[in-house]
């Protein structure tokens, strides 16, 4: 799937892919409790801690590179942002200044 522009919005994830973001991690966390529940002492004890280590890193692997490629998006937003600021003299988000009375190049109190 090719990456999202900015101009075109977050585009959605597929199944497949949200299954293996998401769901390889899940699947070896709930297959650490069944190991221990199979199996309380001695092994299950230890395929316990193997799978729910494996589950919990793999989903915070996924999310921390989801944080980081949010923040690459954040960064292409304030450059947008920045060079609008250098186009039209105020920030995007910004609501327009009215216009000035009077007639222009002249003081209001001279």
């Amino acid at each position: 799937m090719p990456p999202s522009s900015p101009a075109s919005g977050p585009s959605r994830p597929r199944l497949g892919l949200f299954l293996v973001r998401y769901g390889l991690g899940a699947i070896l966390v709930v297959a650490g409790f069944v190991v221990l529940v199979v199996n309380p002492g001695g092994f299950g004890v230890d395929g316990f801690a193997m799978a729910v280590g494996s589950g919990l890193s793999v989903l915070m692997l996924n999310w921390l590179y989801r944080l980081s490629v949010k923040s690459d998006e954040e960064r292409v937003d304030e450059e947008q942002a920045r060079i609008y600021l250098a186009e039209h003299g105020r920030w995007p988000d910004d609501p327009p200044q009215p216009p000035r009375r009077g007639r222009p190049g002249r003081r209001a109190d001279a």
